[in-house]
């Protein structure tokens, strides 16, 4: 989960592209409290670096929190996909 001025500018299509290019699993999505949500499978040396592009954001976020949980991967994600469950926008 990604907190801070990350709704609005870019930020699920900024993580698209850099999940998309490490070849990771999942899906990245808004949510109603103005964070993104994002789950992602993978190699850990790859979702490490996910994670540092989530800390950075893109030109226009101002990253304030990332928090992370790790878990046994399930196999079921799929192809990384933006998610628009609670879209207020990008």
């Amino acid at each position: 989960t990604v907190r801070g001025r990350v709704q609005g500018v870019g930020f699920r299509y900024f993580v698209l592209r850099e999940a998309t290019a490490l070849q990771l699993d999942g899906w990245v999505a808004n949510t109603r409290d103005g964070s993104v949500h994002c789950v992602a499978e993978g190699p850990r040396e790859r979702l490490a670096a996910l994670l540092g592009h989530l800390r950075a954001g893109p030109p226009a976020a101002i990253v304030e929190h990332v928090g992370d949980l790790w878990m046994p991967a399930t196999g079921t994600l799929g192809t990384f996909a933006v998610r628009s469950g609670d879209h207020r926008g990008d």
